[in-house]
């Protein structure tokens, strides 16, 4: 079971990099708390979040954007693997 620290937010955050996306936190109208732009590979989450909010949204999102597992490291990889099998049991 992985822990809602900043660390674990710092890995998803570069597992997000690896894979081409770019995270930023902004404030704004967010009806969900984040919002993704597809063409342009950002997602948005609210910045007045906090670190297990954040965790949560990018899990959510992770779960509806198409991850190329082949761009990950192999670090990465199993991490990825690590989450969904986490996010599964939950």
């Amino acid at each position: 079971m992985f822990k809602y620290t900043t660390n674990t937010l710092k890995k998803i955050e570069d597992l997000l990099k690896e894979a081409g996306y770019i995270v930023r936190y902004e404030k704004g109208n967010f009806l969900a708390g984040y919002c993704v732009l597809e063409s342009k590979r950002v997602i948005v989450i609210n910045r007045y979040y906090e670190t297990e909010s954040r965790i949560n949204s990018l899990l959510e999102i992770m779960g509806k954007i198409d991850l190329n597992e082949l761009e990950l490291t192999e670090a990465s990889r199993e991490f990825f693997h690590e989450l969904q099998l986490q996010t599964v049991k939950v």
